[in-house]
């Protein structure tokens, strides 16, 4: 019985997600946020239709499944070309910007009475961006130059440097919560070296035999098997699955010469997986943890918008950009969506007692900053090519 009503809920689900896509592009507001909002209302934090066991342990599956194709995805944009014509610019100013989050954010968080460790925790989170919505207004708008590019850029590359600093960030919390530092410390460096080593490990044999039966482009069962390859090793050997995918995704692409279009077909399929993902983070809310912790997401949003501003001037500045495109740098990087609660998830999980919060501070800014973000992101290019 508990198999067929997840199924039907999965089949309900899909096809819910399909409306709320066609709803959210009459009334200009992000699916993410819908579907959030879709988590909320059909689990336990109002009505509760969802299968106990479809909120339970399916959610080990699918999260991070859904989570390494948008690492294995995001791996994928890092490639030689873009990086040679805008490197400068791009390390410089995604270095800068997320420097800055990290300290600006934790500091604040801080400063008004968090335990420094959840502060840092939730600084690590303010790093991440969120790409295919600044893909999508970049899209919409059709303009083509320097600083549109550098944007697309710096999305893709930042969440790399955001990823490498949570798991420092989840180092120091981990001894912030009086565990022994040395172990706590090994536990860090094992986790960011195993991802990267076991990414390697998947991506140089991948980028030399994938596309060899569709030529120029994996089949959709090699571009599956490497995520599940990715997801399910990380997870086995207590590694970081979003570094592992990363750095597969950006080994492939920079490697396989013979690729066309290597993350074609997981592009493909990512949507279905994205949809369950972001539907369980708002059903995995709680009303009372949403109230308790207001004035903290209130904070946080505040500090990251701050944070922004200040780090796109400060490495527009240091890269050289003209002073129009500087001020407009962090406007343009505003939205934060799965990367985030993603990196929620993982911190819930390592650190049980503070989890539930982080993740509500997580999914209540993703809504706030997917609903503003893209509006601020059209001003930035607007103004930018105006100035």
């Amino acid at each position: 019985m508990e198999n067929s009503e997840v199924l039907i809920a999965i089949g309900i689900l899909f096809l819910a997600g399909l409306a709320l896509d066609k709803i959210g592009r009459i009334v200009h507001v992000p699916r993410v946020t819908l579907l959030i909002l879709l988590g909320a209302l059909v689990g336990p934090p109002l009505l509760d239709w969802l299968p106990h066991s479809f909120t339970g342990d399916s959610n080990a599956f699918y999260a991070p499944t859904a989570l390494t194709m948008v690492a294995f995805l995001l791996g994928g944009t890092l490639n030689s070309e873009t990086l040679k014509a805008h490197g400068r610019e791009i390390v410089i100013i995604s270095l800068t910007l997320v420097a800055v989050s990290v300290a600006v954010v934790a500091t604040g968080l801080w400063m008004i009475g968090l335990p420094v460790g959840f502060a840092v925790l939730l600084g690590g989170l303010s790093a991440a961006t969120d790409p295919a919505a600044t893909r999508d207004v970049v899209n919409q708008g059709r303009t083509r130059n320097r600083f549109v590019t550098n944007l697309l850029g710096i999305v893709a590359i930042d969440d790399a440097w955001g990823l490498l600093v949570f798991s420092m960030a989840l180092t120091f919390a981990g001894i912030m919560a009086d565990q022994d530092a040395a172990i706590a410390l090994v536990h860090g460096v094992r986790e960011v070296a195993g991802a990267m080593a076991l990414g390697l490990a998947i991506g140089l044999p991948a980028a030399f035999l994938t596309g060899r039966i569709k030529p120029g482009e994996p089949t959709l069962i090699e571009a599956l098997g490497l995520v599940f390859l990715c997801s399910g090793l990380a997870l086995y050997f207590d590694f970081s699955f979003l570094l592992t995918g990363m750095v597969c995704g950006a080994t492939i692409v920079n490697v396989a010469r013979h690729h066309d279009r290597p993350f074609h077909e997981i592009e493909r399929v990512e949507w279905p997986f994205m949809l369950l993902f972001f539907v369980m983070a708002g059903a995995s809310l709680k009303t009372g943890d949403m109230a308790e912790v207001g004035y903290i997401c209130v904070a946080y949003v505040v500090l990251r918008a701050l944070a922004r501003l200040i780090g796109g001037w400060l490495g527009g500045r240091l890269a050289g950009l003209p002073a129009v495109e500087s001020r407009m740098t962090g406007l343009g990087l505003m939205p934060q969506a799965g990367v985030a609660i993603g990196m929620a998830l993982v911190a819930s999980e390592r650190f049980p007692a503070m989890g539930e919060d982080l993740l509500a501070v997580a999914v209540a800014s993703t809504i706030a900053f997917e609903l503003v973000g893209p509006f601020l992101t059209q001003i930035a290019i607007r103004r930018s090519s105006a100035g």
